[in-house]
């Protein structure tokens, strides 16, 4: 897989220019999805590509009280440190076994596609040798609900080599051990499918997370937070 160059940011007096445009350009226009492709592949995403990844985002956004990375931002934040030592605390419980399980699966799924390895026998090797497979199975659901509508999403893209090799290893596994496919899965092989390297998986998770990890800091640190907000929009009738 080959990452295209983009062009250096320029910062000048009064001008910043991103990938060769102007930054009030950017702000008119620009989503979340245009920053990531355009500074990281150097091109412009098309609708559904901007689509799939805003949806991957959204799904990783939180997922309770008991992640590693929910509970490390909160611990630091219990202690009265500020936000930024909260978020950095999270961000370094990114490890191998809380969300690192997304670069793995990128990885396999990139080997098997170019190496044109079949779904079933890669399944098949992981449990002669007992080990579990990236990007499938779940600690707390039988089926992950975040699964099916980004794979319904996904089947819209032109190429998805990647995502027609993680449903036949689900299919396989499914029939084999009744487990399916999982967040980091589905959304490994979609960021594969629209051109991002493995390395930028867990960047992408943590982005997805921020905005939950953000407001269990704010719980941690201003119990009345939302309470005060929820009467405040009571009262304004919204």
């Amino acid at each position: 897989m080959v990452v295209k160059t983009f062009e250096p940011v320029e910062v000048r007096p009064n001008r910043i220019v991103l990938d060769g445009e102007a930054i009030d350009q950017w702000i008119e226009r620009a989503s979340q999805a245009d920053v990531w492709f355009r500074l990281i592949q150097g091109r412009a995403p098309e609708p559904i590509e901007i689509r799939i990844f805003n949806a991957i985002l959204c799904a990783m956004a939180d997922h309770g009280s008991t992640p590693p990375s929910t509970q490390a931002a909160r611990l630091v934040a219990s202690a009265g440190s500020g936000i930024h030592c909260a978020l950095a605390a999270g961000l370094l419980a990114f490890g191998e076994h809380h969300a690192g399980a997304i670069e793995r699966a990128m990885e396999l799924f990139q080997k098997a596609v170019e190496s044109n390895a079949q779904a079933e026998d890669i399944v098949l090797e992981f449990l002669a040798n007992h080990k579990k497979i990236p990007g499938f199975g779940h600690r707390y659901h039988s089926r992950d609900p975040r699964v099916r509508p980004l794979v319904n999403l996904g089947k819209s893209l032109p190429k998805r080599s990647h995502l027609e090799l993680f449903l036949k290893m689900e299919e396989t596994l499914r029939r084999l051990k009744g487990i399916n496919g999982n967040i980091d899965g589905v959304s490994g092989a979609l960021l594969l499918d629209l051109g991002f390297t493995k390395e930028v998986g867990r960047a992408v998770f943590f982005a997805g997370r921020l905005p939950g990890i953000t407001s269990w800091i704010i719980r941690e640190t201003h119990s009345g937070y939302f309470k005060r907000y929820k009467l405040l929009l009571k009262s304004n009738n919204v």
